[in-house]
């Protein structure tokens, strides 16, 4: 698609590749259109069974270029990502990713949404919004509660610490973990395994099973994503933005 996201298909499976490694494929609005023309041209070839995606480099996703958000016209109305968000929660076939080195932020809240979620042994998450003057989005509030519990999902949010691979996998974050030198080889296989099952059944399968939370995650969405702007536009968003670019501590104390 551009050199920020490239698209491969082998054997059924559409393979989204995050393709900016020297920024630590931190998503711009580039990446986000990228990635949900990817996910639209993988959901209407009939010949297309799963979606894989992963990234280059030595991480998956280092969440939002803060530079890229900074640069935004929030006055527009307009938001990165909405489009994207859209085709994952409206994708019939199955989302598969696999995450090494470690996960930040939206690159975190993306993996609540796929269907299956795979992780190198070294890998490490982080929700970092709060740090940031921000609310987490894409509906992890809701999903990462439904997931591992209220008060397991409030410790991850408030403080935003660091968490690994083995405690994502405990706490049903993840699937399992590979090695990180073979997790992409590996994921692919599954990945081609799952292209082999009977295609509707799948599509069928993954319907049911979301169907129960689509309607309160969809209503979610919007609320969390006006707070989000509120928040990225917000005097503490923007401290805590200069400080990160002046590699400081931010001051939180004048605020209220």
């Amino acid at each position: 698609m551009n050199e920020q996201i490239m698209y491969k298909t082998e054997k059924g499976v559409f393979h989204i590749i995050l393709n900016r490694p020297e920024k630590r494929n931190a998503l711009t609005k580039i990446m986000y259109t990228g990635i949900a023309k990817g996910i639209e041209k993988a959901e209407n070839n009939p010949k297309i069974r799963i979606i894989l995606i992963y990234g280059n480099g030595k991480c998956f996703c280092a969440g939002n270029d803060l530079k890229d958000f900074q640069d935004l016209d929030w006055g527009s109305g307009t938001r990165p990502g909405r489009s994207w968000t859209e085709e994952i929660l409206k994708a019939k076939k199955p989302i598969i990713a696999a995450v090494h080195g470690y996960a930040i932020g939206v690159g975190v809240t993306m993996l609540l949404q796929f269907d299956l979620v795979y992780a190198g042994k070294g890998c490490r998450f982080q929700f970092p919004f709060v740090s940031l003057g921000l609310v987490p989005e894409f509906g992890s509030t809701f999903r990462l509660p439904q997931l591992i519990g209220y008060q397991r999902a409030a410790e991850l949010f408030f403080f935003g610490d660091w968490f690994t691979a083995e405690e994502a996998e405990k706490m049903g974050i993840i699937n399992k973990i590979f090695s990180e030198e073979k997790l992409i080889t590996e994921v692919t296989l599954l990945a081609e395994n799952l292209a082999e099952k009977p295609p509707v059944a799948l599509r069928k399968t993954k319907e049911l099973i979301k169907k129960h939370y689509m309607e309160l995650l969809q209503k979610l969405m919007p609320e969390e994503g006006a707070e989000f702007v509120r928040r990225q536009r917000s005097p503490e968003a923007q401290e805590a933005f200069r400080a990160f670019f002046e590699r400081r501590k931010p001051e939180f104390s004048k605020f209220s």
